[in-house]
């Protein structure tokens, strides 16, 4: 992600900010409904977020024009990074609202929802979509029964720290927004679910669903349908090994599909 050079001086030498933070919001009263812009203005205070800003205007839905609006709709949850739902498009990037702070972009803000999914209303989106992408991938390890089952099985080191990195994602919806080939054209089931597939797999007990997730990623909207873009990667805000992990399931479907074809 570009670094504003003027901002990141002006915040290392402690320069003040403006007194006011302004905040362009694309509005959308419904999934149906047409978008257009408002803009809105809050007073700053040291180390505030985008979530700040967008409760300042809940608690005083007054626009820059003075006129009374409505508060802006948008989704929240954690606000530690974790949950992944406040994510949005903040100044053109696909970025988490509770994690970006003031300080480091500017008092100049504009906020959208994410393209790549339905608009429910304002900056709320549905990640239905990505939802299904795991159900389809089976992103779950079948245990059946209720009796004892003992010990699990061993995990090497190895394994533990590469599932790990995977085990990060949030299903924010970062890697969505700026997959290239996420579009009306192409219907890849995305970066996401691909890397989570091999999460499962890389658990000896996950692995018993394996040949059917790797057919589900042979499929239309498979994993081939990936360009290697890296986008997924850049965006990530929890810097998972998105790209590694897609490589190691084009790998994994080259060999799934080449010993299917000799068994017949």
């Amino acid at each position: 992600m570009a670094i504003d050079t003027e901002k990141h001086r002006r915040r290392l030498s402690n320069e003040p900010m403006s007194e006011f933070v302004n905040l362009k919001i694309k509005r959308q009263a419904g999934p149906e409904s047409k978008p257009y812009w408002e803009e809105f203005r809050v007073r700053y205070r040291p180390n505030m977020n985008v979530i700040i800003c967008l409760m300042d205007i809940r608690r005083n839905p007054v626009n820059s024009r003075g006129a009374r609006s409505t508060p802006v709709v948008w989704q929240q949850n954690c606000l530690e990074n974790v949950c992944g739902s406040c994510a949005m498009l903040i100044n053109g990037d696909a970025r988490m609202a509770c994690s970006t702070l003031i300080d480091e972009i500017g008092a100049e803000v504009t906020l959208e929802p994410f393209t790549k999914f339905p608009v429910v209303r304002d900056l709320a989106i549905d990640r239905g979509r990505m939802f299904d992408a795991l159900g389809r991938i089976k992103g779950w390890i079948e245990i059946n029964g209720t009796h004892d089952l003992g010990p699990g099985p061993r995990v090497t080191p190895k394994v533990q720290q590469e599932a790990y990195a995977i085990s990060r994602c949030m299903t924010c919806g970062c890697c969505f927004e700026v997959c290239p080939n996420i579009n009306p054209r192409n219907p890849f089931i995305g970066p996401a679910p691909v890397a989570l597939a091999h999460y499962y797999n890389l658990h000896p007990s996950g692995a018993a669903q394996r040949d059917d997730r790797l057919q589900a990623m042979m499929g239309e909207g498979g994993v081939m349908n990936c360009s290697n873009a890296q986008n997924c990667v850049e965006a990530c805000p929890k810097g998972i090994p998105l790209t590694e992990a897609i490589a190691k399931v084009k790998r994994d479907v080259t060999w799934h599909g080449l010993f299917a074809w000799l068994r017949e």
